[in-house]
């Protein structure tokens, strides 16, 4: 069974993007694979179909509803704040429990493969205990890393990746998304965090990011 969280060196980096790329090709297979978006910050129902949740819709082919979004996304917040502290600014918070038994249910459900797509980085706050990274530790899940080409971002990778092991979460891939203005060429990034142990390692759209999608 193919499951996988996607989570990211921090904020707009790309995780949605890679999310729906994957889709994509499972479902240009005809397999009809899924996702989640189980938590959104910065969420606006008028534009739901540009959203986190509604571009992973889009790329499963669904529709994009207030029913279809829910499904996939049960906790959305207006404000694009950490989780946390979105989730307060509109007098809710973000039950632990019933968050992961909501991943639990799909996981044991799917018999496709499924990704189930973080909020923010991999340590950004849930509540007043959690972040994202004790949500994918106590779902097991290996992680697909996604990070960028910008400058920082070796030292935020290595950063994640340590954070990451330390809970013993296996990372299956780490994915670079270069965009906007890079120091370097993307290569040399990769090849820098190869060096420092980062494990496998990839760019986004590239040939070898096409031959490791099919080996899932």
């Amino acid at each position: 069974m193919t499951q996988f969280f996607i989570t990211g060196t921090g904020t707009d980096i790309g995780k949605t993007h890679i999310a729906a790329a994957m889709l994509r090709h499972w479902h240009g297979q005809g397999i009809k694979a899924w996702a989640l978006k189980p938590v959104a910050s910065g969420y606006q129902p008028a534009r739901s179909a540009a959203s986190d949740a509604g571009t992973l819709l889009a790329a499963m082919g669904q529709m994009t509803s207030d029913t279809t979004v829910a499904k996939i996304c049960p906790w959305r917040f207006p404000d694009p704040l950490s989780p946390d502290m979105a989730a307060a600014r509109a007098g809710k918070t973000i039950p632990f429990d019933a968050l992961l038994a909501f991943c639990r249910t799909e996981m044991s459900q799917s018999a496709a493969p499924l990704l189930i797509e973080g909020v923010g980085g991999a340590m950004v706050p849930l509540d007043d205990r959690h972040t994202v990274r004790d949500w994918m530790a106590e779902l097991g899940l290996p992680a697909i890393l996604v990070a960028g080409g910008y400058l920082g971002a070796i030292s935020h990778t290595l950063c994640t990746i340590e954070a990451l092991r330390a809970c013993h979460i296996p990372i299956a891939m780490v994915i670079l998304n270069p965009i906007g203005d890079l120091p370097v060429p993307p290569a040399k990034t990769m090849a820098t965090l190869i060096r420092h142990g980062a494990g496998p390692v990839t760019i986004f759209d590239t040939p070898a990011w096409h031959d490791w999608l099919l080996t899932l």
